[in-house]
């Protein structure tokens, strides 16, 4: 659904291709059938630094959604959005108490394990501590919230995390796996339900499409 050039009505997403926060809102754009302009911000290079980036958000993170003249920062701000102005394809379930594990399952991977594997933090530890142990100390934390999140959707869990449709928790949960297996070598043995709901989001078209290695900013190999 992305492309590198539109028009001025087209949806825009400034994106890293190995952002997990844009890895999600990719999908749930993909998944609402939109089509977005797909506009590259090179974090190893500081362009999310730029004057021009900070404009959009001051904080100096992807991603960024320019809907017309409304401009979203956050991805979880952006997935609340695109699911206020873009109904088609829920991203949320009806069932109140089903709802709610959806927040928090993806309140843990967006508050408990992306923040502490981000660029900003591996690098401050690699630089302060080791090479090493900035591996490691990725590996801990998502360890931690991996547990946390076997154990919340044990009794909720179908086809996919909270039953047998793709909702919220599903679009913070397959980037973070992905990154958790290729990236972080997480050893997913001790986390069998997680290990299936990974198999299974590499089985939907939409979710494949959005992956990193197919941005028009990934590296060519």
């Amino acid at each position: 659904m992305a492309s590198e050039s539109g028009d001025d009505q087209q949806l825009k997403l400034y994106s890293y291709w190995r952002s997990t926060c844009s890895f999600r809102v990719r999908i749930a754009l993909n998944l609402k059938g939109l089509k977005y302009e797909y506009k590259a911000v090179n974090l190893l290079k500081g362009e999310q630094f730029s004057p021009e980036f900070t404009k959009l958000n001051p904080i100096g993170y992807v991603p960024v959604l320019v809907d017309g003249d409304i401009v979203v920062a956050d991805s979880f701000a952006i997935l609340i959005y695109l699911e206020d102005k873009y109904p088609q394809h829920p991203l949320l379930p009806q069932d109140l108490q089903k709802k709610a594990i959806n927040y928090q399952a993806a309140n843990i991977v967006s508050s408990s394990i992306q923040p502490l594997q981000n660029l900003a933090i591996l690098k401050y530890i690699e630089e302060k501590v080791s090479p090493e142990e900035k591996l490691e100390w990725a590996k801990v934390h998502i360890g931690k919230g991996f547990a946390a999140l076997e154990e919340l959707l044990n009794n909720y869990a179908g086809r996919y995390a909270t039953g047998d449709e793709v909702f919220l928790a599903d679009l913070f949960l397959a980037p973070q796996l992905y990154a958790a297996i290729g990236r972080f070598h997480v050893d997913m043995a001790q986390f069998p339900l997680l290990a299936r709901l990974h198999e299974a989001y590499s089985k939907i078209p939409e979710f494949l499409d959005a992956l990193p290695e197919n941005q028009p900013d990934a590296p060519s190999s």
